[in-house]
């Protein structure tokens, strides 16, 4: 597959960090980039709806209930 650059805005001490790493471990990070954002595009893109049902859901099967949520929510 051929390469392709992409840029990627990350704060003074990443950019700084790696402009001072040695070629070797600059193709390390940049192969663990790949692999990541490969890994971050392969997931299911739920909507947000879907996630924050998926999350009720599981607070409910842990026991959660509405009036355990109320009252967390107002320290009693």
């Amino acid at each position: 597959m051929p390469e392709a650059v992409i840029r990627i805005p990350v704060d003074a001490d990443t950019a700084r960090a790696y402009d001072t790493a040695s070629p070797d471990d600059q193709k390390r990070i940049q192969l663990l980039l790949r692999l990541r954002l490969r890994e971050l595009a392969e997931l299911p893109r739920n909507s947000l709806v879907e996630i924050m049902d998926d999350i009720g859901a599981k607070a409910e099967a842990r026991g959660l209930t509405a009036e355990v949520l109320e009252a967390l929510l107002h320290d009693e």
